[in-house]
């Protein structure tokens, strides 16, 4: 598959039906996103809004969601059959994360058409929502992706960050200096002194949502990776104002700077996070100064309704089951971890919880598991649990492994370990405010969880259960399953 705009995009999802056009006026102040919630509990379908109260008409009249938002739909966008198993869109991930295809330049490109500078930017002529009642504002970045470029190497990166409308032309975002990519190029900005230039993209191939919310190695560009997906050059242009490039079939392109002067500062906050939790407190944060907004004519608005709930999966849990899985699997693989058969994250949280699955080679390896992830900057939101489990275990299965804790796992003989004080998440709703405090720590704190659902190779072999460490399950013997299975229709139960 080659490169695909949005609306190519939502052309093929028309296509597959998996598209709905709503029609009826629909309030972006709150109601656009409870019907978003409503969708996404019932498995719908992507959702285009086509009338939007106070939006009929202007420079923006349409927004996109939802595109992502299902395990068929992710597959389509990559190229995979809608109904591919976990494992093999796994494995395609970590194969096609570590391919590179360089980007081209060209000189001008759709995004281009409307240029709007100075005392006409408004970022308030985009249907831009309040997701939620409790929000602070509207916000503006939800799957929007923050093009930055390292000062040092010019290696830019492209990041999913959230941030809502400020002024008119201000964005406070939530900026975490350590752990992101693009907090670590914008210390390095303010340690000259200056302003960091940012390109917020908003629209295009669901490619560049998908792995701009992913970890991809420091000093790695993603414009390179989604080339090596897409096995074609990403065609990008020059920004207006700033020294950074970005897609030319961009639907909206929103450029500034970003300053670590804490009079440029604004509110920011609170915001329903992936966590299914209304996110800390307002806070002040760094803001974007907005200088320059280019977009196609007559743009979609692209959006996500974050925030996971049980029943509720959201596009970011959906893309999180699959891609921190395959980061995870490569972190495992490159430790030199050996008999990793899977690994699953169930998008009820976002990644946060992962499942290993392996072959037992030796009784402190889920430990090495647990210390390899942990070790990693990927670990920086997720990867707070990690569960390991044997290969009798299904790792997508919630029953098998709560059967594998009830009676693997014991407390008392390193069935648990937690780790105390290692950097993780600033918004976890479970972790003490102190412990969040991003301005005087760099990152949240976390106390993260090993749980070693494995059987302990602590425990002595004994001849009666055929010199095995744990006793044979209730399982009926192999041949008199086979027997059952042969005269099954015999016994008046073939419907069964």
């Amino acid at each position: 598959m080659g490169f695909m705009d949005l609306r190519q995009w939502l052309s093929l999802l028309e296509k597959e039906g998996e598209l709905r056009r709503v029609r009826a006026e629909v309030n972006w102040d709150r109601e656009l996103g409870a019907i978003a919630r409503r969708v996404l509990e019932k498995k719908g379908p992507a959702l285009l809004f086509e009338n939007i109260t106070g939006y009929q008409r202007g420079r923006c009249t349409r927004l996109f969601t939802g595109g992502l938002g299902s395990r068929a739909r992710l597959a389509l966008s990559l190229g995979l059959p809608r109904d591919v198993p976990n494992d093999q869109i796994v494995q395609y991930v970590m194969q096609k994360n570590g391919e590179r295809r360089a980007p081209v330049l060209v000189r001008t490109g759709p995004v281009k058409e409307q240029i709007v500078r100075g005392a006409a930017i408004d970022q308030a002529e985009f249907p831009v929502p309040r997701w939620h009642y409790l929000e602070g504002g509207r916000y503006i970045h939800t799957f929007t992706c923050v093009v930055t470029r390292d000062p040092d190497t010019r290696v830019m990166n492209v990041g999913i960050y959230r941030g809502m409308i400020g002024r008119r032309d201000s964005s406070p975002m939530l900026l975490i200096k350590g752990g992101q990519h693009w907090g670590q190029h914008f210390v390095k900005y303010a340690s000259r002194g200056e302003a960091m230039p940012v390109a917020c993209v908003i629209g295009w191939d669901p490619i560049m949502p998908f792995l701009a919310g992913s970890p991809i190695p420091a000093g790695v560009c993603e414009w390179d990776v989604m080339g090596g997906y897409r096995d074609e050059p990403a065609e990008l242009v020059k920004c207006e104002t700033v020294d950074l490039e970005v897609p030319a079939s961009a639907e909206i392109v929103i450029e500034g700077t970003i300053s670590d002067d804490p009079a440029t500062y604004e509110m920011e906050g609170p915001f329903g996070e992936f966590t299914g939790y209304v996110s800390d407190v307002p806070t002040l944060r760094p803001t974007i100064r907005v200088s320059c907004i280019t977009h196609r004519t007559d743009p979609i608005f692209r959006g996500s309704l974050e925030g996971t709930l049980p029943g509720s999966n959201s596009e970011n849990s959906v893309m999180s089951s699959v891609q921190r899985a395959g980061i995870a699997w490569n972190i495992l693989k490159g430790a030199g971890i050996p008999g990793v058969r899977d690994v699953y994250v169930h998008p009820i949280s976002n990644g946060v919880n992962i499942v290993v699955q392996i072959t037992k080679h030796y009784q402190g390896q889920p430990k090495q598991i647990a210390a390899a992830l942990w070790g990693n900057a990927a670990a920086q939101y997720r990867y707070k649990n990690v569960f390991v489990v044997e290969d009798d275990i299904d790792p997508s299965s919630y029953e098998q492994i709560d059967w594998a804790l009830a009676h693997r796992v014991n407390a008392g003989e390193d069935g648990i370990v937690i780790f105390p004080g290692i950097f993780g998440s600033p918004i976890d709703p479970s972790t003490p405010m102190s412990d969040r405090d991003v301005s005087r720590l760099g990152t949240g704190l976390w106390n993260r969880v090993l749980i070693d659902a494995t059987r302990s190779w602590k425990l002595e072999r004994r001849p009666e259960w055929g010199a095995a460490r744990f006793p044979p399950t209730v399982r009926p013997a192999p041949e008199d399953e086979a027997r059952v299975r042969e005269r099954w229709t015999e016994y008046g139960l073939g419907d069964l």
